[in-house]
């Protein structure tokens, strides 16, 4: 029982880094754009891959709470906040990229200033829980 919890908190560990290395390809490939187009086609290919980083991050601790029959603590509740708060904003970058008039000349300068906010907000959340649980 304690290997799959220790396991579990290494994939736990790997899959918060893997949560920054997709926000930071994303503001890369965010920055880098030219052409809406394209850069709403590698979104829709890509964004299944960043849901599911997430989703192992949610699933590993789920794994751990039950492994060691955890109760809702403090923290237990502040990642299942976090979790529900990191889906919320990735489902709204979504949906307004969507929504972009793909004819707009200005429409990805007006989208990549929304984005950059919600993506500085990802980046300050997974690093404060990160830091208050390693803490």
């Amino acid at each position: 029982m304690n290997e799959m919890y220790e396991m579990s908190i290494a994939v736990h560990n790997f899959g918060v880094i893997g949560i920054l290395g997709m926000i930071s390809l994303h503001i890369f490939m965010l920055f880098t754009a030219r052409d809406i187009k394209k850069y709403a086609r590698f979104m829709l290919l890509f964004m299944p891959i960043s849901i599911t980083t997430i989703a192992t991050v949610i699933f590993t601790g789920v794994i751990m709470m039950a492994s060691k029959h955890l109760d809702f603590s403090r923290e237990n509740i502040v990642m299942i906040v976090f979790a529900i708060v990191l889906v919320v904003l990735e489902n709204i970058r979504s949906k307004e990229l969507q929504k972009l008039d793909k004819k707009d000349t200005n429409a990805l300068e007006l989208y990549k200033i929304d984005a950059y906010k919600l993506f500085a907000v990802e980046i300050f959340i997974t690093l404060s829980i990160s830091v208050w649980m390693w803490t």
